[in-house]
């Protein structure tokens, strides 16, 4: 199964994207993860991923590409592998076609997680985390005991200034800008899978495996 997995900031797209790992045994492949891993094997490709991002550039379509092909030619993604994060604009979408046609792959489904802007504000600014241990919790679905501190350290807790409402809707309008072009780039070609988010975790989750061939 390979699977390109869409939503914006908050919609749940980690936590989906690891049932699905353990439901059909395939790596979730995001591409910030890749490229630091290449990055840090020295890998050809990642020294030249490298050298974008120390400069503060875009790494070019065509590397990400490559560095992608890299990964799913290891041995833990040849039963498939989830696209998280990646494609982002319709000429990485045209590469990335391009790179799994000559491989004799295509992409099974394209699952995007259609969850309302007015939701998302109210999940992420309503996000803590500890910035000793880690943890995070929810003003309103996962509040600690104690208001403000970490239950297992005791720290206080603080808002990523990302997650402030002004920051997440200037994310949510970049998401929109960038996404909505490839929506229908891959509803043209019958793959879009457009799920409901809303819910619980169990409820999202069984109506992406309801929506996915067998």
């Amino acid at each position: 199964m390979r699977l390109i997995l869409f939503g914006p900031p908050g919609a749940g797209k980690g936590t989906q994207a690891r049932l699905l790992t353990e439901a059909y045994g395939i790596p979730q492949i995001s591409t910030g993860d890749i490229l630091r891993q290449a990055r840090a094997e020295g890998t050809t490709l990642g020294q030249k991923a490298a050298e974008y991002m120390d400069a503060g550039k875009l790494v070019p379509d065509d590397l990400i590409v490559g560095i992608i092909e890299e990964r799913i030619s290891q041995p833990d993604a040849q039963k498939g592998y989830i696209l998280d994060g990646f494609p982002r604009t319709i000429p990485q979408a045209e590469a990335l076609d391009t790179m799994l046609e000559r491989r004799g792959e295509r992409i099974d489904a394209v699952v995007s997680l259609e969850v309302p802007d007015q939701e998302i504000v109210e999940r992420l600014s309503g996000r803590r985390t500890c910035p000793e241990c880690k943890a995070m919790y929810h003003v309103a679905f996962n509040p600690p005991k104690e208001e403000g501190r970490c239950d297992v350290c005791g720290a206080a807790l603080v808002r990523r200034s990302d997650d402030a409402p002004e920051a997440i809707q200037k994310r949510l309008e970049a998401f929109h800008e960038q996404t909505e072009p490839l929506k229908d780039y891959y509803r043209r070609r019958g793959l879009l899978k457009e799920i409901q988010g809303t819910g619980n975790i169990g409820e999202v989750y069984e109506r992406i495996r309801a929506a996915l061939p067998e």
